[in-house]
């Protein structure tokens, strides 16, 4: 007898059942210790929101999306005015592949924290150098730019792509902006523009996580180099390379590559899943 694997915590843009992913029995370890951590937080005190953010963000680095979005909206019930709960909510919205109701998230957290400070965001698991490297503000823009991406919306990208350059000045905040605002730029025919912007991307960056981003970057600076851009993650920018310089079968042949494997969480997938379907590529 077959037996389905759980109930799926998405469905693909193609209308398939994405199911929970294995996570590696180290790191879901050490993920579930911080699961419990939150949660014995937000039974001892659930109306702190601070509480429920981390009890969503916990339950979501599990795999569990849809249950994350429900503490999300939990939090959105109590606090209709924290701009915190619809960023993390839309996060979660377009790792399911509800990419409309993201973009209103994001639409609405862009609303309520207009004139708030910068507000840095923890890392769920801290990096080498134990410095976050964004912000409430720079996930706000960079999500909403992504939302509109995958929409096809590529002037409203472009638009939040810029704000998001400008909430923080350091070089992760900038090459992971800037990839995709170069894309959408390219995408609009404003290749001048896409141009200039990726004069500031150089060699030798000081960055603490998106070195992937850079590769990225000065891939579309330089011309393509197999040998040192097709790394794991960066697929569909070097997808979206052969497609803007007319090679289609490349492209899909790439995209092919990338749904045929796991990982159906990342952004990288996501992508490739939209520009399969814009392709007419059904896998």
């Amino acid at each position: 007898m077959n037996i389905l694997p759980g109930e799926p915590e998405a469905f693909s843009l193609f209308g398939k059942p994405l199911y929970r992913s294995p996570i590696q029995p180290s790191t879901e370890n050490n993920q579930q210790i911080k699961y419990e951590e939150a949660l014995k937080n937000y039974q001892k005190d659930p109306n702190d929101p601070e509480n429920i953010i981390w009890l969503g963000r916990r339950t979501a680095y599990l795999g569990r999306y849809r249950e994350a979005c429900a503490i999300f909206s939990l939090g959105i019930d109590k606090y209709p005015d924290n701009p915190e709960f619809y960023r993390h909510r839309g996060h979660r919205f377009l790792t399911m592949r509800l990419i409309e109701r993201a973009a209103d998230d994001f639409e609405t957290a862009a609303v309520l924290m207009e004139g708030m400070p910068l507000m840095i965001e923890p890392d769920g698991m801290p990096n080498a150098r134990n410095t976050p490297v964004s912000s409430l503000q720079g996930n706000v823009w960079y999500h909403l730019g992504l939302a509109y991406y995958l929409l096809g919306e590529y002037e409203k990208a472009v638009d939040a792509y810029w704000k998001g350059i400008a909430t923080w000045d350091i070089n992760d905040n900038f090459v992971s902006m800037a990839n995709w605002l170069y894309q959408s730029l390219r995408l609009l025919g404003r290749d001048e523009e896409a141009e200039k912007l990726l004069e500031k991307a150089v060699p030798g960056m000081d960055l603490i996580e998106n070195q992937g981003y850079l590769d990225l970057l000065l891939m579309f600076k330089k011309g393509y180099n197999p040998e040192e851009t097709e790394k794991p993650g960066l697929s569909y920018g070097i997808a979206f390379w052969h497609k803007i310089n007319g090679n289609k079968e490349k492209t899909a042949q790439i995209l092919q590559d990338i749904l045929s494997k796991r990982g159906w969480a990342s952004f990288n997938y996501i992508a490739a899943e939209a520009e399969s379907k814009r392709m007419g590529y059904y896998p």
